[in-house]
């Protein structure tokens, strides 16, 4: 929801939400300023933090006044500390790699390897590219997209599965789809494009 209250401004002018979506992002900022609090810990999945990481990439892409800094980091920074607090959790104890939906061994869904986790992880990396040039974040977004060809959660015709679980190695799928799992890819193909398609200077922000 904040993530559109930053399109919304960007694209309308209205910063009449601008207060309230600042001080929302700053409230889950956490204690690692990677959207992860410790009252959230019980449910904390990849793609949850992912999200927060997302809005915070979209108030830097759109140059959204960043916080005081006695009240938190740039957006850009909280979008970077996702970002990384996600790679290290790059898993390849099963299935060849990919992203654990949760976070944290005790939470239901631990073996469970999900295209939204995956798929916004991609995105986040995709979209850093293109802001700071670091071939880094394309590295891993590449990454991502082929593991998630690899085991089948996307196909050539552009279906995306919901997840697949690494108790069977990433056999089988669950082939329920949803639209933001077509979305997020989208969006961050889009930004590798203008990235690799483009000279750097036209899409520096």
């Amino acid at each position: 929801m904040f993530n559109a209250l930053v399109d919304y401004w960007y694209y309308t002018g209205d910063d009449q939400y601008n207060e309230i979506t600042a001080q929302a992002m700053r409230h889950q900022i956490g204690e690692f300023s990677a959207f992860m609090p410790t009252n959230q810990s019980k449910t904390l999945g990849n793609d949850d933090q992912a999200f927060w990481g997302m809005a915070a990439m979209s108030a830097a892409e759109n140059k959204m006044p960043d916080l005081p800094e006695d009240e938190g980091p740039s957006w850009l920074t909280l979008a970077q500390a996702t970002f990384n607090t996600q790679a290290v959790r790059w898993n390849t104890d099963a299935c060849g790699g990919g992203l654990k939906w949760q976070i944290f061994q005790f939470n239901n869904g631990y073996t469970y390897r999900n295209t939204i986790s995956n798929g916004c992880f991609f995105n986040l990396g995709a979209r850093l590219y293109k802001y700071t040039g670091n071939e880094t974040y394309a590295e891993h977004a590449s990454k991502t997209w082929d593991w998630e060809q690899s085991v089948g959660l996307m196909t050539n015709e552009s279906h995306f599965y919901d997840g697949t679980d690494d108790r069977t190695n990433c056999s089988s799928l669950n082939k329920i789809q949803w639209t933001y799992n077509a979305g997020v890819h989208m969006s961050g193909a889009a930004a590798m494009w203008n990235a690799v398609s483009l000279p750097y200077s036209s899409v520096l922000p």
